[in-house]
């Protein structure tokens, strides 16, 4: 008997998770690779970062998640390489995986644009290991602040500079703003009422520029009600130990600079910071059977305008990439059907947009977390962010605050 055709899918992000889902107890062999062992659900990583969800309520282990499927395994590994002509995917530790076809999902990471002290310095908020990272920083600020010797001092551990007024800068905004005044006042009596300042940064015109103007200034005023400065037409040059400086050559004192001002793609193959280059039927030009889905690819609406690099372009592409699979062609290209963008900017507020249809406020909240509910991945997982989620709005409280550090061993 013939064997059946082997499928190689690179990442188990959204678009990835979502094609070997598609492809479960169909006749091919897949493969799933990615160097972590988990599906991390990225819409809610900054609550991980803002102390109100544990890491493990927004990643699903991709076992788990694929337990159950005869013809699915996951491998652990990272992707040096592919070799179009022997159709193989070479990992970091040499092993070569062999394909019939090929599905690129690596997604994205963090672009600073090329400017060296701006990475050297920031913060990101793109991975599980970053929000930890950026989580347990604004701690440690807090406690060094509450002790510190001079105003001086105090005040640049307590300044927060947000950089990228998209959905990841102003939903941060928000929930550290949220967490200043929840938490600090009765938790650090050491420190004045009004002692934090959180500064967002923008480089354009407004905030959530892929919103109509009047969501973004409802936006913004949201922001600036709860106590966040907001400073649009405002691009960072440099950063240092002391904090950053501005275009115009105007210093922030700053320890903490978070950087969500821009994504670039993960290209395994070419290493460059473009997007592949695909057709409309998601085909990787020049490249046969190998497919390109989600931040990676260059894939475009029916206006010819490129995708934005977000979860639901990357998910119904996974899906149609199954499908043309399994079809040995699809029919007709792929287009992406537009379900709508939301934002959050804390409690009872919110923004969305679907279609002709605008929302804000508490109703856009309340669709926001209906949302992001449904399209979290797993049961447990849903039952125990919708608990914790309860427990705040009960309590008002941010209950995740414990600063964990890898000491190394003690000899």
């Amino acid at each position: 008997m013939r064997p059946h055709p082997r499928v190689v899918i690179v990442g188990g992000g959204f678009g990835g998770l979502q094609c070997a889902k598609a492809l479960r107890d169909k006749p091919v062999d897949v493969l799933l690779v990615d160097r972590h062992n988990y599906h991390l659900f990225t819409p809610l990583l900054y609550q991980v970062a803002s102390c109100l969800l544990n890491p493990s309520e927004v990643a699903a282990p991709l076992r788990k998640v694929l337990r159950g499927a005869p013809n699915v395994r996951y491998r652990a590994g990272e992707v040096a390489g592919v070799d179009f002509a022997r159709k193989c995917v070479r990992l970091a530790d040499d092993v070569e995986l062999p394909y019939d076809h090929l599905v690129l999902a690596t997604g994205s990471t963090t672009n600073y644009y090329g400017n060296e002290s701006i990475r050297a310095h920031a913060l990101g908020l793109k991975d599980l290991g970053e929000a930890l990272q950026l989580r347990n920083h604004v701690l440690e600020c807090l406690e060094r602040a509450a002790n510190a010797t001079t105003d001086d001092e105090r005040h640049r551990l307590l300044n927060f500079c947000i950089v990228g007024g998209g959905p990841t800068g102003v939903e941060y905004a928000g929930a550290l703003a949220e967490l200043a005044r929840l938490v600090v006042p009765y938790e650090y009596p050491e420190l004045p009422a009004s002692a934090l300042r959180i500064v967002l940064l923008e480089g354009g015109e407004r905030l959530l520029p892929m919103f109509v103007p009047r969501l973004s200034d409802y936006a913004r005023r949201e922001l600036e009600r709860r106590g966040v400065e907001v400073r649009t037409n405002t691009l960072v040059s440099s950063a240092d130990d002391r904090g950053v400086t501005l275009q115009d050559a105007t210093e922030i004192e700053t320890a903490t600079m978070v950087w969500t001002a821009g994504v670039r793609p993960n290209d395994p193959v070419h290493e460059k910071p473009e997007r592949l280059t695909v057709d409309d039927q998601l085909r990787v030009v020049g490249a046969k059977n190998v497919f390109a889905i989600g931040d990676v690819a260059a894939a475009r609406d029916k206006h010819g305008n490129v995708l934005a690099m977000v979860s639901p372009p990357a998910m119904q592409a996974g899906r149609y990439v199954a499908r043309h699979i399994l079809d040995g062609g699809a029919r007709r290209g792929f287009r992406y059907r537009d379900k709508g963008t939301l934002a959050t900017i804390g409690r009872h507020a919110a923004v969305g947009q679907v279609g002709r249809l605008r929302f804000r406020g508490f109703v856009g909240w309340v669709v926001w977390l209906v949302v992001h509910l449904y399209y979290l991945i797993g049961f447990e997982n849903r039952l125990r962010v919708m608990l914790r989620w309860a427990w705040y709005y009960l309590r008002l409280d941010r209950p995740v605050r414990v600063i964990v550090r890898a000491d190394p061993p003690s000899e």
